[in-house]
């Protein structure tokens, strides 16, 4: 925190002379590399698809590519807008000086915060996913699963035996299978402290309270006091939670924990923005989001950033990522130290009339509605609903409730407004329905979004339904599931 930019510059320079001697690390020129500026000159900037011919080389078992440490786990991410599954390549240093000190720091960070916590008391509810062996390798000596699973799998000794449920339950493959086992066994336990995805944590809590009939979760776990939640905003979920754990003395802190590596926890008790972990063996750099994708596309060093701008992530690891673009947004709300709030996906947006309606946009409208008709939500999406001859464009949403609106129709329309109050481009289109009309919302029978999850063998803790999408990819699919149940 005091020594941001000196950190870096270490990290920089020790990645980069430890991977000299790669495949990759030959081919760039590593052992020439003495500044930032060599560095950008000699090295692209990737996405996935550019690297996954190495990835592809690492998973048959071939080493020494990206990094020289042995590559035995994969972290495998569905990401949230593409339906194809990414293997991230996770080392041990990765694990130890990244993945699992973010754990560490983040119940340090928790500690100094409320000294007087009981979180030790009891035991921790951890909601991951599951791995496997990798087919791929024919030695069979390396393994993927969701980054949840690969972190479980390597904890320390201290940690497995403060958690619950154990790992033979925790990490079913089976998802229906292991909310049932987990909400039966979880149930006895003294809980103080729950870490997850808000959306499968929800399904879990609701199950556990239909099995033991209390009226909410408090009334299970007495002496809950966290939950550690990230992957999705939790501004739409915290009414549910509220209702669900009744409790002045809850606390919810947010993680950025990816794929690629633990970015950044929630370090102060009044704030939402999280603290950027720059020690963690990861090089940062930043591309303002005007120019990302561009020809003129450049990537800037953490001593450039500016206050309210927002930067797509690219970043160079200790597993071997080099300037990889992981996807996603953030602004900085502080300079020093840095912190930041995720603005959401580079590719995670509506812009078919030109209205670029992005993430925060929608989560920020949804959260208004909700608030204003007495709604709670499970899970939602949109789409464009593209302008057809004789017809106007809109935006289509589909919407699970977990408690429905009072007014469906105030709903709607509040959506709609606030929408227009939040994004000048949206409003300007929908202006006296020049270019958009009012958007088409459905009101998805309960279970919907589960069971579109479920038919694409996305059910897990690192698969999330895609919030917003320029195309109708999703929408349509998930459409004739809501007619279908309609007329069942």
């Amino acid at each position: 925190m005091k020594y941001p930019h000196e950190v870096q510059q270490e990290l920089f320079t020790g990645l980069v002379d430890t991977a000299k001697n790669t495949e990759y690390g030959k081919q760039h020129g590593f052992d020439e590399i003495k500044t930032y500026q060599q560095f950008q000159n000699q090295v692209p900037i990737v996405s996935y698809e550019t690297i996954f011919p190495l990835i592809e080389r690492l998973m048959t078992g071939e080493q020494n590519i990206l990094w020289p440490s042995d590559i035995k786990w994969f972290a495998k991410s569905s990401g949230t807008t593409n339906a194809r599954s990414k293997f991230i390549p996770v080392s041990q240093e990765a694990l130890d000086d990244c993945h699992i000190k973010g754990g560490k720091d983040m119940l340090s960070i928790y500690v100094n915060n409320y000294p007087s916590t009981k979180l030790f008391d009891g035991k921790g509810l951890a909601i991951g996913g599951s791995n496997q062996i990798n087919q791929f390798d024919e030695n069979g000596t390396s393994y993927y699963g969701d980054v949840s699973a690969v972190i479980m799998k390597n904890l320390p000794l201290w940690a497995q035996l403060v958690r619950t449920p154990k790992l033979d339950i925790a990490l079913i493959d089976e998802w229906e299978e292991k909310i049932e086992k987990m909400a039966t066994i979880t149930a006895k336990e003294n809980v103080t402290s729950i870490s997850g995805v808000p959306t499968w944590t929800i399904l879990l809590l609701q199950r556990i309270l239909e099995i033991t009939g209390k009226e909410n979760i408090l009334e299970v776990w007495p002496n809950l006091e966290l939950f550690a939640h990230g992957a999705v905003s939790f501004t739409p979920y915290r009414s549910v939670f509220n209702t669900m754990i009744p409790s002045g003395q809850m606390h919810y802190l947010e993680t950025y924990n990816a794929s690629e590596g633990f970015f950044g926890i929630q370090d102060q008790s009044d704030g939402d923005d999280m603290l950027l972990m720059l020690d963690y063996g990861i090089f940062y750099e930043f591309i303002p989001i005007d120019i990302y994708g561009k020809e003129n596309e450049t990537a800037i060093p953490l001593g450039e950033v500016e206050l309210g701008k927002i930067y797509a992530l690219i970043i160079s690891t200790n597993a071997g990522l080099w300037r990889y673009k992981i996807g996603d947004t953030i602004m900085f709300t502080s300079l020093y130290p840095y912190r930041i709030k995720i603005k959401g996906r580079t590719k995670h947006f509506i812009n078919a009339f030109g209205e670029e309606l992005v993430i925060e946009n929608a989560e920020r409208a949804i959260t208004d509605a909700c608030a204003f008709t007495g709604a709670e939500i499970d899970n939602y999406t949109a789409a464009p609903k593209y302008i057809e001859f004789g017809k106007k464009g809109r935006h289509e949403w589909v919407i699970e409730f977990t408690k429905a609106p009072n007014d469906f129709e105030a709903f709607c329309a509040h959506l709609d407004e606030t929408l227009q109050e939040l994004n000048s481009d949206y409003a300007a289109k929908r202006y006296k329905d020049l270019a958009l009309v009012k958007p088409l919302i459905h009101n998805a029978p309960k279970g919907t979004f589960y069971e579109w999850m479920k038919k694409r063998g996305k059910l897990g803790s690192q698969n999330k339904v895609p919030r917003l999408s320029n195309t109708r990819e999703y929408m349509d699919d998930i459409l004739e599931l809501v007619k279908a149940s309609l007329v069942g």
